[in-house]
């Protein structure tokens, strides 16, 4: 893909037809299998380091979602753009490459909703799981709605999102607060995204965002939210960018109440894009953490 420095993504490109499109995904490595899932605006892209951190150790799958990266981005009389289906692509995928067991689960972002969705209808494939500035339940009682995510969801956002990549191209300088990304970098975190056609992903993501019952998405979450306790005993991990505008402390203190056994460190001079702030101190925390043995597992 143009715009993608080679030496920072050096992965094969493999695709499983999920839902007749073609679903992409990097695979490296041998091992118990780590699963990582990506947000909005990013794609694997976004774990480039964490894969060649883990690989050595484990067999790193991490996929684009439907719209995103190098996966199909299909319109949408073509494709259900709604967190549904991302749990049913994910299921796909891992069925077909028969990882059903043992998984070490990252998220991030949407990531998040959608890892723990499949968690919760599996948890019996789930080992261990590491949480980066994400959510699995409803928005914080404390916690008001971005206004900038408002803005993204007026036909005005929209089209800025379709017409100008505004979205994506914001998230490289806001998602960052302890670096300045460099070019390369904010190249390849923008590059599937480069057409009106192509970010139609970023926008559905956006507006799928569930705030009332009536919005698709609502009952899984409140179902993934109402289920969090089953994995008070899952190992797990938290890495958390304090300067996130969107999951801030009130996610942080949220998840803590729903796991209260979680392994949590804070970055309090980092953002939501938390492993570019963080890449090689979130690294070590997570092989280090995916490598060691839990006698209740």
């Amino acid at each position: 893909m143009k715009g993608v420095s080679p030496e920072l993504y050096p992965f094969d490109s493999h695709f499983e037809t999920i839902g007749g499109h073609q679903y992409h995904y990097v695979e490296e490595g041998e091992g118990e299998p780590v699963i990582m899932l990506h947000g909005n605006p990013t794609w694997s892209f976004y774990y480039r380091e964490l894969i060649q951190k883990l690989s050595p150790y484990f067999h790193c799958l991490v996929p684009d979602h439907i719209g995103c990266g190098y996966s199909d981005k299909p319109g949408d009389s073509q494709y259900n753009y709604t967190l549904e289906q991302r749990v049913r692509d994910l299921e796909a995928f891992l069925q077909k490459k028969a990882i059903t067991q043992n998984i070490h689960l990252v998220v991030h972002d949407w990531g998040g909703i959608i890892g723990m969705a499949y968690t919760h209808r599996h948890p019996e494939a789930v080992k261990k799981i590491v949480i980066l500035n994400t959510a699995a339940f409803h928005l914080p009682k404390s916690k008001s709605f971005p206004f900038a995510l408002r803005f993204f969801r007026t036909w005005l956002g929209g089209f800025m999102i379709r017409a100008s990549n505004a979205f994506s191209g914001l998230a490289t300088i806001e998602g960052v607060k302890r670096i300045r990304l460099s070019k390369d970098v904010r190249r390849g975190l923008t590059a599937p995204y480069n057409s009106w056609k192509n970010r139609i992903a970023t926008l559905r993501f956006v507006q799928d965002i569930p705030l009332k019952p009536k919005d698709p998405g609502y009952e899984i979450v409140t179902d993934v939210q109402d289920h969090l306790g089953q994995f008070h005993n899952t190992p797990t991990l938290i890495a958390w960018g304090m300067k996130d505008l969107v999951f801030d402390r009130h996610f942080l203190e949220t998840w803590i109440r729903y796991l209260p056994k979680a392994r949590v460190y804070r970055f309090e001079d980092s953002g939501h894009y938390i492993l570019e702030d963080q890449q090689e101190a979130i690294g070590k925390l997570v092989l280090d953490f995916f490598k060691e043995i839990h006698g209740n597992i």
